[in-house]
């Protein structure tokens, strides 16, 4: 476990949260009550013209910067300047940058693999259209330039653990290991071929499906060391039929000739300048789009409402009657999400290996995730820590939960209608969940339909209005080059931002805050149901089992 769960108790008062207003069951997770809000200020200080303000200059960044601001592009250089400056200007918190590298793969010529099998010499085509060829490579495969026979060993089972590798023979050191799709990330296959010393790695589809009998593009992860290329079923299970008969002798060769150059990324946080370092509040956003579009939603909404919130919060701080909070509130704009989570998983997997006191894992109590918050036909989406995957260690999970209580808290109290969307990692908070970090966070929508029910519901609490439509995207503009100001729903992002603005003044206004979010016997009593998860940063995409292909 990243956090002990030694915690001295403490005596609750609870309430069981019901509903009939939003025609769905609610989550009964606990919230704490004991004690009263002295300040309700930091939600009504939001002025939603202040978030879109910000959004308008990101639209003009991407506007003037070939159409997006995706990572290493002028656009995402800019975005990164816009919001240090805006911080520096307006807010009296220590911000800092802090920068990973980027892996810029590019294949430099079409590689090439000949297999020999009892003597009979067969030359292999490569293509990255899946009709024509039968093997392709995956992103960020390493060079290799194999001029001479070697031996294939077939690795046993779907080589997704140690005891499959330990169980090859002959034994996968300096040889070229074939592995079958199947049973495990991409990146896991690719992680032990690394561990074992493999002088490559050939990975082929299951023949499970008719999709599944061809080459098809795969990502083996920033973190991939090892030449790779990807068989169609067909070639894959002929060699490696091969290479278990031992009255056969089946080799190959091969080359792979790519670049790998490394490009600096920037992360940036801000902190207060008041609060217990040590117990720290996250609030996190990616800053970057993807390449098809501005990402004003997708996630300059997240990006805006970040920097509304940590004005806001600066201004409040320099009142003399508004109660500094007792814990370190932490704005953070994570880079190269839109490429796996990069920046966030950067962030945490060198929080696990510090020393220094408010940068270490256990220094952060929750960490808060704004990504999409604007969707035109939106959802109010509340993560629910009930569905944090079964590899989330138990001590993220009870604090998970008060996460989506305290939300729902929120929607009710306001009247407002509200989802449970998937806490399935597939954003920034990921990183914090598997290191055993409490979590949560709000989400308007991407490119699931909105259902009639969902609509009804909504009519019946706002008006058929802002109630949206049915059987349509929730944004419709999602991952495209339409994702600009005008993709906003501006009632949307106002009622997110002023609901994340409540759940962070109620966190900082706790007066035991981690003894909240991680109560000890309910912790031991999940760890007794599952075993105790560890979180290896080879990738985190491979930790939730997320697929890269």
């Amino acid at each position: 476990m990243i956090r002990s769960i030694q915690f001295v108790g403490i005596i609750l008062i609870f309430i069981n949260l019901t509903t009939s207003v939003t025609g769905m069951t609610v989550n009964n997770d606990q919230i704490d009550v004991s004690r009263q809000l002295s300040d309700v200020r930091y939600a009504s200080s939001i002025q939603i013209n202040d978030v879109m303000k910000h959004l308008d200059e990101l639209q003009a960044i991407a506007t003037a910067s070939s159409g997006n601001r995706a990572v290493e592009t002028i656009g995402f250089n800019r975005t990164l300047d816009y919001i240090t400056n805006f911080l520096s200007v307006n807010t009296k918190f220590k911000i800092t940058k802090t920068f990973f590298n980027l892996r810029n793969f590019q294949l430099l010529r079409n590689p090439t693999l000949s297999s020999t099998v009892n003597g009979v010499v067969k030359t292999h085509i490569y293509s990255v259209n899946p009709a024509i060829g039968e093997f392709n490579h995956p992103l960020y495969t390493t060079s290799a330039n194999i001029s001479s026979d070697i031996l294939i060993t077939a690795i046993p089972n779907l080589g997704c653990s140690d005891d499959d590798w330990l169980a090859a023979s002959p034994a996968p050191a300096g040889l070229v290991a074939i592995v079958k799709r199947g049973g495990c990330a991409f990146q896991s296959k690719g992680t032990l071929a690394s561990k074992y010393n493999v002088a490559a790695l050939l990975l082929y589809n299951d023949g499970t499906t008719p999709n599944n009998m061809r080459p098809t593009k795969i990502n083996l992860g920033q973190n991939n060391r090892v030449p790779a290329l990807f068989l169609s079923y067909d070639l894959g299970k002929s060699l490696a039929t091969a290479a278990n008969d031992p009255s056969q002798v089946a080799t190959v060769r091969l080359t792979i000739v790519t670049d790998n150059e490394l490009n600096p990324v920037g992360n940036i946080c801000a902190d207060t300048t008041t609060g217990d370092p040590t117990q720290t509040i996250v609030i996190g956003s990616h800053s970057d789009s993807v390449p098809a579009g501005p990402g004003i939603n997708d996630n300059g909404s997240g990006s805006a409402a970040n920097l509304a919130l940590a004005a806001a919060l600066s201004s409040l701080l320099q009142t003399s009657n508004y109660p500094a909070y007792k814990y370190r509130i932490r704005f953070c704009w994570w880079g190269a999400e839109e490429l796996g989570l990069i920046g966030a998983d950067y962030y945490v997997s060198e929080a696990i290996k510090s020393s220094v006191v408010g940068e270490r894992i256990a220094d952060y109590l929750v960490n808060i995730n704004l990504d999409m918050l604007g969707s035109p036909n939106f959802i109010f989406g509340i993560y629910d820590g009930k569905t944090a995957p079964s590899t989330t260690p138990a001590t993220a999970k009870p604090g998970s939960n008060k996460m989506t209580a305290l939300f729902q808290d929120w929607f009710d109290r306001n009247q407002l209608p509200w989802d449970y969307t998937n806490f399935d990692g597939r954003s920034d908070y990921g990183p914090f969940l598997a290191a055993g970090i409490a979590a949560g966070g709000l989400f308007s929508g991407a490119d699931a339909m909105k259902t009639t029910e969902q609509v009804n519901r909504y009519a019946a609490m706002l008006g058929r209005n802002l109630s949206g439509i049915a059987s349509i995207r929730q944004d419709i503009c999602y991952h495209q080059s339409c994702d600009k100001t005008t993709n906003i729903n501006k009632f949307a992002l106002e009622k997110m931002v002023k609901a994340t603005a409540h759940a962070i003044e109620s966190l900082g206004q706790q007066s035991d805050l981690e003894s909240w979010l991680y109560p000890t016997r309910e912790i031991e009593e999940i760890s007794k149901k599952s075993p105790p998860q560890q979180y290896q940063y080879d990738s985190i995409n491979e930790y939730f089992g997320l697929p890269y292909n």
